[in-house]
């Protein structure tokens, strides 16, 4: 359930509420809406054409209902079936990659995990990541959820990047400040 904190609108933050508040009265689970969310989103992908129907202004309401039936209901359970009409309804469904997002959000806060995005020169051995992982675990006291990335641009060491914050080890960096001392002396 990766996700990277981005800008999130808060009209997404609160119906990204509204699904959590789904799962809390029992209705569904955190993981059957991510999961159902997830499926949205890819066939949101596959086929963009849909996503311009549905935020259409000049296609009615009813039609729009009618294609979110025909598409989701054998891909998603009922509730998250009225969600998207009430987003349509309410003129919201360009927001949903914003919505899933902020749910992911909110569950990754819920189960106290961090997604972390670490970018390596070079592929890290299994071991390396594993000690990675447990640096950053203990430092942040939460679970980790790593995205492994390669630059070889930065050369050696590793750029460690946590929400808006960023942990640069690279040589890449030091050089960079290295010359940028030697430039104001």
């Amino acid at each position: 359930m990766k996700n990277f904190k981005e800008r999130i609108s808060i009209p997404a933050k609160n119906y990204a509420e509204a699904l959590i508040e789904i799962a809390q009265d029992g209705v569904m689970t955190y993981n059957e809406i991510y999961e159902d969310l997830t499926s949205i989103q890819d066939i949101l992908d596959m086929a963009p054409e849909l996503s311009e129907v549905l935020i259409n202004p000049t296609v009615s309401y009813d039609i729009k209902a009618d294609i979110t039936n025909e598409i989701f209901q054998k891909e998603v359970q009922q509730p998250i079936l009225n969600f998207l009409k009430i987003l349509i309804d309410k003129k919201r469904f360009q927001e949903f990659s914003q919505i899933r997002a902020a749910y992911i959000n909110k569950l990754n806060k819920i189960n106290n995990i961090q997604p972390v995005c670490v970018t390596s020169a070079v592929e890290l051995t299994d071991e390396q990541k594993k000690n990675i992982i447990g640096k950053l675990e203990e430092k942040l006291k939460k679970q980790v959820q790593p995205l492994w990335n390669i630059d070889e641009n930065i050369i050696a060491g590793l750029v460690v990047k946590i929400n808006d914050d960023v942990i640069d080890t690279s040589l890449k960096n030091k050089i960079n400040k290295i010359s940028k001392e030697l430039l104001l002396r």
